[in-house]
């Protein structure tokens, strides 16, 4: 049982599965602190200072923190745009590297055009025959 989970561990796709995992957390770092330091005190500025996250109302004794909830989903948007965004820039260069990596098609030598002629000639003249 110990060899399988070491084969099932060590395949390729498992390690890379965990490299993404591991990339995706620092990133996620980065991207909820552009949204916490920089995107939302904008947008608090933009809105006259108001900050979502204080924003709450009282039930009986139960506290409805509305603001936190609204916070999170302007959490979500932007970060889900941001990561669009880096998933495009990353597709567009990507897509560059393949267009510069393709192998331009060799022109034919002689003998391969003497042949297509050759082939050619033959062709009319079978279908030449067969009008007859």
């Amino acid at each position: 049982m110990f060899k399988e989970f070491k084969e099932f561990a060590m395949r390729g796709n498992v390690i890379d599965l965990a490299v993404g995992v591991i990339i995706g957390g620092a990133f996620g770092k980065i991207v909820s602190s552009l949204v916490e330091d920089i995107m939302m005190p904008l947008i608090g500025l933009l809105l006259g200072g108001v900050d979502f996250s204080n924003l709450a109302f009282t039930y009986h004794k139960a506290t409805i923190k509305y603001g936190m909830f609204i916070q999170t989903i302007l959490d979500f948007l932007i970060i889900a745009f941001s990561i669009f965004l880096f998933i495009k820039l990353i597709n567009k260069l990507t897509s560059k590297q393949e267009k510069a990596e393709e192998p331009a098609v060799p022109a034919p030598s002689q003998e391969e055009v003497l042949l297509m002629e050759i082939r050619d000639l033959l062709k009319a003249q079978k279908s030449f025959e067969s009008d007859k």
